[in-house]
C-alpha cells in the first residue's frame, strides 16, 4: 500500500491508515486534551516503561521555548522514566518537528511517535 502524501511528509512515517491500539489512542486523546485546555499550538503525550502517561503543550516564553513533545519527554524523565513505549503529538503541522523527535529518541530508539491532526485523525507514525 503506498504512503499517503501526508504520511510521506513525516520522516520514517507509515500511512495514516494504521489503526491505533487502545493505549496509543489514549495518548492521542491526552495530547488533544492538553492542547485544548491551554489553546496551545500542539499537544503531546508519552507513555513510559511502567505505563505512566505524561501530557504537555508547547511552551513559548521569552526565555524558554519547548515543543509539546519535548516537555512531555522532560516530564517523564523528571519523574524517573528510563524508557518510553510510545508517544503522540497533535499538531496542525504536517511534519514532526526534529527537536521533539530527538527528545523521544533519547529515551527510546524504537518507540512509535504518532502524529495526529487537531481532530485526532492519525496523519502518520514515525518508527525511525
Amino acid at each position: 500500500m503506498p504512503e499517503s502524501p501526508t504520511a510521506a511528509a513525516i520522516p520514517g512515517g507509515q500511512s495514516g491508515a494504521v489503526e491505533l491500539g487502545a493505549e496509543d489512542a489514549k495518548l492521542v486523546t491526552l495530547a488533544r486534551s492538553a492542547r485544548a485546555r491551554t489553546g496551545g499550538l500542539e499537544g503531546a503525550a508519552v507513555r513510559d516503561q511502567d505505563g505512566r502517561t505524561y501530557a504537555a503543550t508547547n511552551v513559548s516564553l521569552p526565555s524558554l521555548t519547548l515543543t509539546a513533545l519535548q516537555l512531555a519527554v522532560a516530564s517523564a524523565a523528571s519523574a524517573g522514566a528510563s524508557r518510553l513505549e510510545a508517544a503522540a503529538v497533535v499538531t496542525e503541522a504536517s511534519t514532526l518537528d526534529g527537536s521533539g523527535h530527538a527528545a523521544v529518541r533519547d529515551l527510546a530508539a524504537d518507540a512509535p511517535i504518532h502524529v495526529a491532526a487537531p481532530d485526532g485523525t492519525l496523519l502518520g507514525t514515525v518508527v525511525e
